[in-house]
């Protein structure tokens, strides 16, 4: 590999590497956010759930959407969905924030509406674990649309590691599987749509001459489009 080559693999790889941080901190601030309004919930004996959460059927209740992903009803609740939340969240976003933040508005809305509208009418639906279903579907499922080997094996990897995350797919009582099934959808949904989209590039016609590639600087260009960036 000559100077210029390596030159730009190690820019690429500061490339990566800044997203990877990014998606990090993204993370930490999220979910330090959601941790502060539980406090606060909490104390106010859990009136911003049932203030802001998702009521089915009920048109007041559709702005939860929004909001319900933030508010859990028990430290339990919170608790069991910070790990998941952090693991497939920073997954999700690691090949670029701008993209994730796409994928999550997305996530939101299916995983919230699929509720609003499947849940019993009067019922109160709050927590992050529609998000955690949903950035699960799209670490699942990104590798296959964007083609990248790397994104594949973290897909089959965390399938199988997480493998009992699929119960939560399923009708159960007391717990919100419409918001986990919706979610589900959405991150599936959601890395067909903000897949990868690479201009299809035939052979040239009999006699023409190939463009000349600016080596390297292309190189580069590629990989900054790989990520998301």
């Amino acid at each position: 590999m000559g100077r210029r080559g390596a030159v730009t693999d190690g820019r690429t790889a500061e490339i990566m590497i800044a997203e990877a941080r990014k998606a990090f901190w993204v993370m930490v601030g999220f979910l330090a956010l959601i941790w502060v309004i539980q406090v606060v919930n909490w104390a106010d004996g859990y009136r911003l759930s049932f203030s802001y959460g998702i009521r089915s059927w009920d048109a007041g209740g559709l702005p939860g959407i929004v909001t319900a992903p933030l508010l859990h009803w028990s430290w339990a609740h919170i608790e069991g969905n910070s790990g998941p939340l952090f693991i497939f969240g920073f997954l999700a976003a690691y090949r670029g924030v701008r993209r994730f933040l796409g994928v999550t508005g997305l996530i939101a809305v299916a995983s919230g509406a699929g509720s609003w509208f499947t849940a019993a009418p009067g019922s109160v639906g709050a927590g992050a674990s529609g998000l955690v279903f949903g950035y699960f579907g799209y670490v699942l499922v990104r590798g296959a649309f964007d083609r990248h080997l790397i994104d594949i094996v973290i897909g089959l990897v965390m399938g199988l590691c997480f493998a009992y995350q699929f119960a939560g797919l399923l009708p159960a009582e007391g717990i919100g599987w419409q918001a986990h099934l919706f979610g589900f959808a959405g991150g599936i949904l959601g890395g067909y749509l903000f897949r990868d989209r690479r201009t299809a590039s035939g052979p040239p016609p009999s006699g023409a001459r190939r463009p000349a590639s600016d080596g390297p600087r292309s190189a580069l260009l590629k990989e900054i489009e790989d990520l998301g960036l």
